[in-house]
């Protein structure tokens, strides 16, 4: 695979206001104009864990046009069958048609999946980050449509990479959807306007809070000796770098996506800090992964403004999880809760109570969930043949990402141009991989893979 120049902060700053607007139509009932005899909308999925599940029971939901399970793939066959099972015993369960003969397992799976399709039919990528850039170059040759789950990326090469393919998508006219549902929250992309509009005055300061218990598997002790070492880590994502970019990467990329949507603009630098304060777990068994458990990154924008994300996977303390703007006229509540709860709001002033509110997000029930309003749109661009592309945004929120994860790994100042311009892949040849395969990761004699140690590596992270 050719690999992208490297991409220049002009290039790299051009952000994403047309995706804020979303599909008018999104909720309406419109002639198909799928090119198929009986117009319906295949799908395939590839990765079939919770995230892959929810998602295809998020396609399935949409009414716009009738879409079908056709295929499914993983390497595991314990989780494609938990996931089969789950879609077939949920209310969208008539439009699940899977036979054992549409059921693939390995890593070849993907291809075998997506030529059960036909050109303008959609697969959707919910597999860890390292193979998302050999899926999508796969479902590209085959004229499908894509839905693909963020990260998409955890290191220059293949975020490069992606933007190549990004590309080569739009060239083909195929359809590309990112799963950043913030984007497609109608009380967030009202804000944004408002936002934009001036409302609050010019953004000083963001702020990011996901902090919260140890979540997904994120945290890890040592490989029990089966399956293969390879499959464990693909088991257990979030601890490992290569597969996912960490719990860094995967859980604080939302707040970190919709922030720099409010502030139309990603940022330029980071510095960061953080730490292991726990390396047991609640039995006394030691963590062997490659988180920190406490991270707390400051985004430098071009003209000079901060955003600030703090994380934390730490039980018994103070749960935060919400985003907030503060503007030079007042500020505003970006999140309520988790990802992108609602209601958004703005405020005159510094404070945020009642007697300073300005405006309250107020969204028909039909249009609440943001991960039924990011099918509802693509199927929308997909019936009306509309431009839909949301790779570039999907590479630079991930490498923004990637680059605060890397300011706190190494106690270093990384900025977006020198990040983007490393050579350095945490998993080189992923589409030549095979259930044989070694790891990417090797443990030492003790079972404990490199970690972190800040100040200690340059810029290396392990």
């Amino acid at each position: 695979m050719n690999q992208a120049h490297p991409t220049t902060r002009r290039e790299f700053l051009k952000t994403t206001g047309r995706f804020a607007a979303a599909s008018a139509l999104a909720g309406v009932i419109i002639p198909s104009v799928h090119a198929a005899e009986n117009n319906t909308i295949q799908i395939a999925l590839i990765g079939c864990g919770g995230r892959g599940t929810g998602a295809a029971v998020n396609a399935l939901s949409v009414k716009q046009a009738p879409l079908k399970l056709v295929a499914m793939a993983d390497v595991f066959k314990d989780r494609l069958d938990g996931s089969y099972n789950a879609l077939k015993g949920n209310a969208v369960g008539k439009f699940v048609d899977v036979p054992d003969d549409r059921k693939f397992i390995g890593f070849d799976a993907y291809q075998k999946a997506m030529d059960c399709l036909k050109p303008g039919d959609i697969a959707i990528f919910t597999t860890p980050l390292t193979f998302r850039w050999v899926h999508f170059a796969y479902a590209i040759q085959k004229g499908l449509n894509v839905f693909m789950e963020k990260p998409l990326s955890a290191d220059a090469p293949t975020s490069r990479r992606m933007l190549k393919l990004g590309e080569d998508a739009k060239a083909k006219n195929l359809k590309v959807g990112v799963g950043l549902m913030s984007r497609h929250s109608r009380a967030m992309q009202e804000l944004y306007h408002r936002i934009q509009d001036g409302e609050i005055g010019d953004l000083m300061l963001l702020r990011g809070y996901r902090m919260h218990g140890p979540g997904g598997v994120a945290f890890s002790t040592k490989w029990p000796g089966q399956p293969s070492e390879l499959l464990w880590q693909i088991q257990r994502f979030h601890s490992f770098i290569w597969a996912s970019g960490g719990c860094f990467n995967d859980f604080y990329i939302h707040h970190i996506d919709h922030c720099c949507w409010m502030k139309n603009e990603w940022p330029v630098k980071a510095q960061a800090l953080g730490g292991c304060h726990y390396k047991l777990n609640p039995q006394g068994v030691p963590y062997v992964d490659q988180n920190f458990d406490v991270y707390s990154v400051e985004y430098t924008f071009a003209d000079g403004a901060k955003f600030i994300m703090d994380g934390r996977c730490m039980d018994g303390c103070k749960v935060i999880y919400s985003s907030h703007a503060q503007g030079t006229k007042g500020n505003a509540i970006i999140s309520s809760a988790y990802d992108c709860g609602l209601p958004s709001s703005t405020f005159k002033g510094m404070n945020t109570d009642h007697f300073n509110l300005i405006w309250e997000s107020k969204v028909p029930g039909g249009e609440q969930d943001p991960y039924l309003n990011e099918w509802n749109d693509l199927v929308a661009a997909i019936l009306h043949d509309q431009p839909y592309n949301e790779v570039e945004r999907g590479v630079h929120a991930s490498a923004v990402s990637s680059m605060g994860r890397k300011a706190a790994h190494t106690g270093q100042e990384i900025t977006l141009d020198d990040f983007m311009k490393s050579d350095l892949e945490y998993a080189p040849g992923a589409d030549k991989w095979t259930l044989d395969s070694p790891a990417p990761l090797v443990a030492d004699a003790k079972g404990m893979y490199p970690m972190p140690q800040p100040g200690l590596k340059g810029l290396a992270e392990y």
